[in-house]
């Protein structure tokens, strides 16, 4: 069955508004396995007071529980915003079978943009990448989100 990235990825910006309504830096992911979503979340760094509260880190978490494995091979990552080095990294660790993201992160991006993670060819498990997905609307999100953040700093 052909996945329907922009549904998924729809409800990856729900998540996104929801951080975007506590606070946090507005990204959201959903985890998919066999059409069904297993893993949602948002950023929740400044509630939970973790660098590590990505969205994409929490729904991995909640995958792996809903599976009963770590191992996220016939899972696919749907995310707001390219994945930054750490979360580049768990999704090589989890083994997850595809990462479908909105927009492209050009100073953190550990998938593509910067680091390369996910294919690098050392790593035993290669991430397939889609990238661009629903893109303007992720991107609007997020440069709204910090054009608001900088213009309360001032």
């Amino acid at each position: 069955m052909k996945l329907d990235h922009q549904y998924f990825m729809r409800l990856a910006l729900r998540e996104a508004h929801q951080a975007l309504k506590e606070g946090e830096v507005p990204v959201g992911a959903v985890v998919v396995h066999d059409q069904h979503v297993i893993g949602r979340a948002h950023n929740q760094v400044e509630r939970l007071r973790d660098a590590t509260a990505h969205a994409e880190m929490i729904a991995l978490t909640q995958a792996a529980s809903a599976l009963g494995d770590w191992r996220l091979l016939s899972c696919t990552l749907y995310v707001t915003l390219e994945p930054c080095a750490m979360c580049a990294g768990a999704l090589v660790q989890c083994r997850v079978g595809t990462l479908v993201f909105g927009a492209r992160d050009w100073q953190q991006g550990g998938t593509l943009s910067n680091f390369g993670i996910v294919n690098y060819p050392k790593n035993l498990h290669k991430v397939a990448v889609i990238e661009g997905i629903l893109e303007d609307e992720c991107k609007q999100l997020l440069q709204s989100f910090f054009t608001r953040l900088r213009a309360n700093r001032r």
